[in-house]
């Protein structure tokens, strides 16, 4: 892991730009001298680490004393993309605003997606616990569909916070079933793009015995902003 910059923010956040390989990230830490939890925080498929709302989530949690990491995993950000990812983004686009079914298109661009970032994610863990500030446990914040399959495969997540869920490749709707971490998933009631049933269904199959569920009204960007004070009361629970 090489830092590239560094930044000590107004609210003794320290902020550091990282790459990994070819993996660009942001790694946020308290002003502390003791080794700090972790959270990985991921924004949804293809945004970048640099989105205004998942920077602002990091470093209200980096305040709160978490140690908080984002990256752009493959086909996110700035790093290049397919052309068949380029092709299914553009055709679910037309898809959804014709009112036309998108699940195959769906699968056909997310599901590669989550095949190509956990495997950059699980590098990226084993590279963040090696810091001396970062002590552990980890949780997990953000993209549903992701987050599913490292709660599933990555036995080092201890907890996992999750956004949306209404539409979830088939292969991370079975592997609901193997996760068993404390959850907190988030709902936006009135959400455009990610139908509610779904969502409900999916929240339903989790294989956690401590599973919560935060719905609100609004569309997808209108989560308010008092659920990620309580998402940072849900991690001081599991990893503090």
């Amino acid at each position: 892991m090489h830092f590239t910059s560094e930044e000590r923010l107004d609210d003794d956040v320290l902020e550091r730009e990282f790459t990994l390989g070819g993996i660009p990230g942001t790694l946020w830490t308290p002003v502390s001298a003791e080794p700090a939890p972790l959270i990985l925080m991921a924004h949804n498929n293809g945004l970048p680490k640099g989105e205004p709302r998942l920077v602002a989530r990091a470093r209200y949690s980096a305040a709160c004393g978490y140690a908080v990491a984002s990256i752009d995993a493959a086909g996110c950000g700035d790093r290049p993309r397919s052309a068949a990812d380029e092709q299914a983004r553009a055709e679910l686009r037309r898809a959804m605003q014709a009112g036309e079914p998108v699940d195959d298109i769906f699968e056909s661009l997310i599901g590669p997606l989550v095949e190509k970032a956990a495997p950059e994610w699980r590098t990226t863990l084993d590279a963040l616990l090696a810091l001396p500030e970062i002590g552990g446990p980890v949780g997990y914040s953000g993209w549903m569909a992701l987050g599913v399959r490292l709660a599933a495969v990555e036995p080092r997540i201890s907890a996992a916070g999750f956004f949306a869920g209404g539409f979830v490749p088939r292969a991370q709707r079975e592997e609901a079933r193997q996760v068993t971490v404390p959850l907190l998933m988030l709902l936006q009631w009135d959400d455009e793009g990610n139908p509610r049933q779904r969502a409900l269904d999916l929240f339903d199959a989790f294989g956690s015995m401590e599973k919560t569920l935060h719905a609100n009204p609004g569309g997808h960007t209108g989560t308010p902003w008092f659920e990620v004070e309580d998402g940072n009361r849900f991690f001081g629970r599991h990893l503090k």
